[in-house]
């Protein structure tokens, strides 16, 4: 049989995986500091959340491209309570953000067109860019005192064949919103290079300031392309909902192919379409715990961290995850392995496009005290590995 390319994965099962596997399968404690399933994490949901499943209109087959009115008019009205004005004609329905790109990647790229993704970023679009034949490259955000866009390193990234930016806002896992300048020298590039700008909000209502602006009140001449979903929004990753909010420069024309392009598909079905006005109405009851969780979980790495001098947390705006910087001594898939091997699981850095040595991901959403737990040991283990040699990172 011939494969495509496109296809051509490694798909054999990595040194890191089979060593997770293999305690899972021994029955073997693990302290998980990569937990991102909220349904598996213990909250609470509404007993009665899939009633919402059962309106009997779901009965009708009414195949709408950009998805049933009342689900778009839903999506708005969550876009409203963000200050920004959105009408349902903007929205297009899709299964799942990563369907949302997809389309998004067909509707602006032809075979060989570039997307840059700035680094560190989530590794998921390396894969939705191969399957649509489009180049993923990396542009680079910097640490300083905080997470930030290099606007030059952007610039020397672009080439004639660049077609969008993609922005997470926040970042996954730096956690870094995208400030006002920082959105006004993208929208800069893009008008100078006739790009368009595709923004991925799923984890917008998870600031640990406040909220922020969502993009889908659209820059000033530049196409703007916003992404979201249920899967963070109501923590509902298992429902299979999302959309994309179309703005900016010739935004008819735009929608117009994406109705194509949906309606070619016609993925959506009808029950959760009719489900998610209620769902996303009823979100707070998730959002409360999950930052109540997330913001508790920060505060005890934190009352740890300041108990030792060998790993720095560094700063985070929202999101579920936080970066931890270690002295760069070995490969961090080692310190994974033997973290692992005392019970913790946690991302190396290089996961997101980090160096292969010096950093940690961990996540903020497991239960208080596994993840408590999980940071003694970590903790613990950097500190009469990595602690008596006088080494230090640097950033």
């Amino acid at each position: 049989m011939r494969f495509s390319q496109r296809s051509n994965w490694n798909t054999e099962e990595s040194d890191l995986a089979r060593a997770h596997r293999e305690r899972t399968q021994a029955g073997l404690p693990i302290a998980d500091l990569t937990a991102s399933n909220p349904t598996r994490c213990g909250f609470e949901y509404d007993p009665g959340l899939l009633a919402a499943l059962t309106d009997p209109r779901a009965l009708d087959y009414d195949p709408q491209p950009r998805g049933l009115a009342r689900a778009r008019e839903a999506v708005c009205a969550y876009y409203a309570q963000h200050g920004a004005a959105v009408a349902p004609e903007q929205v297009v329905l899709t299964t799942s953000t990563s369907e949302a790109y997809s389309f998004l990647f067909r509707l602006l790229c032809d075979p060989g067109s570039e997307i840059l993704a700035p680094q560190p970023g989530y590794p998921l679009f390396d894969f939705l860019a191969a399957l649509d034949d489009v180049r993923l490259k990396p542009a680079p955000l910097v640490y300083d005192h905080g997470w930030q866009i290099d606007p030059e390193g952007f610039r020397r990234t672009i080439t004639p064949e660049t077609r969008a930016i993609v922005l997470v806002h926040p970042n996954n896992p730096t956690g870094h919103f995208t400030k006002r300048w920082e959105a006004d020298e993208l929208a800069a590039l893009c008008r100078e290079f006739g790009m368009s700008l595709i923004v991925d909000e799923v984890f917008l209502d998870y600031g640990f300031t406040g909220g922020s602006e969502s993009f889908a009140s659209g820059l000033e001449g530049v196409p703007v392309f916003v992404v979201s979903g249920l899967s963070k929004i109501a923590g509902l990753p298992q429902m299979k909902a999302a959309w994309i909010v179309a703005t900016g420069p010739d935004r008819g024309a735009a929608l117009d192919r994406l109705e194509v392009i949906a309606d070619t598909f016609l993925s959506m079905n009808a029950p959760v379409q009719g489900a998610l006005p209620a769902w996303l109405e009823g979100r707070e009851a998730i959002q409360r715990q999950i930052r109540e969780r997330v913001r508790g979980n920060l505060a005890e790495l934190d009352r740890q961290l300041a108990q030792q001098g060998i790993v720095r947390r560094l700063e985070v705006e929202g999101g579920w995850y936080a970066v931890l910087r270690i002295a760069a001594l070995e490969p961090d898939e080692t310190t994974v392995r033997e973290l692992l091997e005392r019970g913790v699981w946690v991302h190396p850095g290089y996961f997101f496009g980090m160096p292969e040595a010096g950093w940690l991901v961990v996540s903020l959403l497991g239960p208080e005290r596994d993840f408590s737990t999980g940071v003694t040991i970590l903790l613990d283990y950097l500190g009469t590995h990595q602690g008596g040699n006088g080494s230090s990172y640097i950033l």
